[in-house]
């Protein structure tokens, strides 16, 4: 399940208190079977101050959920879908849409730059 959906795909959450909120892959932790997705299963940290670089108080963060709680949006059809996987002529993997059958492309993400 680690690779049906990568960071920078558009997903909707089909479960949990963010139901139907759509957004964008932010960060994948595939060893965790968890993504972060923008604006969804947002909670409160507190945080404790740092002198001269950072003020306390407590700020709204994302928080990583499980992959079984999104479903990919097919760029073609735009309908969640599930994923499959096929090899081409030439022996690539490539994802592809259950509902429609077009291939879906791996999004070009920006890399954070160290």
């Amino acid at each position: 399940m680690a690779d049906k959906i990568v960071t920078g795909d558009e997903v909707i959450v089909i479960r949990g208190k963010d139901k139907g909120a759509r957004g964008r892959v932010r960060r994948n932790f595939p060893r965790e079977d968890r993504v972060i997705v923008e604006g969804v299963n947002i909670v409160k940290k507190h945080q404790r101050a740092i002198p001269g670089v950072r003020q306390a108080g407590i700020i709204e963060m994302e928080a990583p959920i499980h992959v079984s709680k999104v479903m990919l949006i097919c760029p073609n059809c735009g309908k969640p879908t599930r994923v499959g996987f096929r090899f081409t002529e030439d022996g690539e993997k490539v994802r592809y849409c259950k509902k429609c059958g077009q291939t879906i492309e791996k999004p070009t993400a920006q890399r954070r730059a160290k």
